[in-house]
Order: C-alpha cells, then structure tokens, then sequence
C-alpha cells in the first residue's frame, strides 16, 4: 500500500532570534555564519531527497530549504507560520521587563497583546498540517521535505506523532529533523503517523552497507 513520507526538518536560526527577540509573523534573515554551517551540515550528512518542498513562510524557512536544496522550487506553507507575538514582535525579554503581562505568558497565563493564544496557535498550526497531507495525497507525492520553525514541529510532532510525546521531546538542533511516514488508510481513520527515523542521516552511516558489501 502507499505511504506518504515527510522530513521536518528545523530552519537554521535567524538574526533575530540570536539576538533574543520573538520573531513570529515579522521577517529576519538568516543569522550570520548560516551558510556556513549548512555547508558543514551538507558534508557530514546525508539529506533525504523528494519530490516535493515547501516550508514555512519565515525567510529563515525558505532560505534554509534553499540552502539545503539548491535545484528545489519550495511552495510556502502558510498555515504553518510561527506564532503571532502581536505587539511583542521583534522585542527581547529586556524590552519586556516592564510589562506585568510578560511574566504571566511566559508562565503560560495570558496571551501577547495582540497576538494568538497557545490554543489558537496550536489548532491553526494542526489544522494547516492536515491540509497540506491532503494535499500531498491529492496530487501523490509520497516524499515530501518541509523545513518549519521549532514551536511549529513540536506542536505537529506532539498531536500526530507516533510514539507519543509532548512538544518539549521533540526538540532538536537547527538543521536537523525527523522522517515521518503517513500510511493513508490510518491517517483516515485517527490521523496518526509514524516517526520513524531521524533526519538527516550521517554519512559514515549511509557508507556502512557499501563497506558491507564489498566485504563480501
């Protein structure tokens, strides 16, 4: 039967959020020295190909996807944007000091001003997954890379993910990611899917088999 398989893979950080500042719907580019990384990355891992890319409307996303996929053409994700600081976009936590709502939301109480709320950010975030699954059933495309925000990856990782773990478990290093298989008659029934493997692979990894073979 025919499976769907994502790779969710973390942008590499931006300047803003170097600096410390919460950077949701704003732009930022990609922090200085990301190329070179992303270079380092390339060398020592092996990045799954597809038929397929996209990622979150962030220039740091796309930037990142492009980066690690020169011949690719990503579509954006918009559903999966960061979450929406409201007022408090592109400040840091210094700027913040003063505000007695800023203590309150970072101990999950309250909402930014003028912002989303954690629940309105995690259904629209789950609700623009499921649509771009469609999507990729619609059109058949069963190998897909997507390069998302860390809070993005958690939130679908925590409801689709399987075995089940909460946000906080699923994080990981810029660049890096998980590979995820989507089996349609499951999906259907309880969208679940299966996290299978991490990604990207090491390249002593991938060498292994060859070596194997030789040896026989």
């Amino acid at each position: 039967m025919k499976s769907y398989t994502i790779h969710l893979l973390r942008s590499m950080p931006s300047q803003g959020l170097l600096e410390g500042r919460y950077v949701g719907r704003g732009q930022s580019p990609l922090a200085e020295g990301a190329l070179a990384q992303i270079l380092r990355l390339k060398e020592e891992f092996v990045y799954p190909e597809a038929q397929f890319f996209c990622a979150s409307p962030a220039v740091a996303c796309v930037d990142t996807l492009r980066l690690l996929y020169p011949h690719a053409q990503p579509e954006v994700a918009l559903e999966l944007a960061e979450c929406d600081f409201g007022d408090w976009e592109g400040k840091t936590a210094d700027d913040l000091k003063d505000d007695p709502r800023f203590p309150l939301w970072l101990a999950g109480q309250g909402d930014p001003p003028g912002g989303e709320s954690s629940q309105v950010f995690y259904r629209r975030v789950c609700q623009g997954f499921e649509g771009l699954v469609e999507n990729l059933m619609a059109r058949s495309l069963t190998e897909t890379v997507l390069v998302s925000h860390a809070g993005v990856m958690g939130a679908v990782l925590a409801r689709y993910g399987l075995p089940q773990a909460p946000p906080q478990d699923w994080l990981c290093d810029p660049g890096f990611g998980y590979s995820l298989r989507i089996m349609p008659s499951l999906w259907m029934r309880q969208p679940v899917m299966e996290v299978y493997g991490r990604a990207p692979q090491p390249r002593t990894a991938q060498a292994q088999p060859e070596e194997a073979a030789k040896q026989k």
